[in-house]
């Protein structure tokens, strides 16, 4: 059974150490990431991203009986343990593999990930436009027609990444 646990970043790996002594059988971690590059001063700068910030997904068989999910609550570094999450365990399911299908070679989450939506307005984070802000006009599946500013243009999905604003 999956659980959300929202963490403290500095405090991840203890945390990790605390439910393994705590729970038996495997545990695994899901974090979706993202990389996103960006130009700062002439230099391009690469940041790895969380998608859930502090939040993670953890799975254990053992999470299904409610004293698992009691043992671990004081876990260091666990701020807390999100409760209700059996019911919505299909969605999580769902959205973990979702993440997955997305995920390129190297185990990051691609920016087709995104959902774009027609009349938003997002911002460049690669590329030459970099920081600009165009909105959305228009979009197939490999292609967007984008305005910026009073031009109009098309340009390739994958060749550049962008962010909402």
């Amino acid at each position: 059974m999956w659980v959300v646990i929202k963490f403290d970043q500095k405090k991840i790996e203890l945390m990790k150490n605390d439910i393994s002594k705590k729970i038996s059988g495997i545990t695994k971690y899901y974090s979706p990431k993202m990389i996103i590059q960006y130009y700062n001063k002439n230099k391009l700068v690469t940041k790895e991203i969380s998608l859930l910030g502090d939040y993670l997904f953890c799975f254990n068989q053992n999470f299904k009986n409610q004293h698992c999910r009691e043992a671990i609550k004081f876990s260091r570094g666990l701020k807390y343990l999100l409760e209700g999450q059996g019911f919505l365990g299909n969605d999580i399911n769902r959205f973990i593999e979702t993440c997955r299908n997305f995920e390129n070679e190297k185990g990051y989450v691609n920016f087709s990930f995104l959902n774009l939506i027609k009349n938003n307005k997002y911002r460049f984070t690669s590329g030459p436009f970099v920081n600009k802000i165009f909105e959305v006009i228009n979009f197939q599946k490999h292609k967007i027609d984008i305005l910026i500013g009073k031009i109009k243009t098309t340009l390739k999905r994958k060749e550049f990444s962008f962010r909402p604003v």
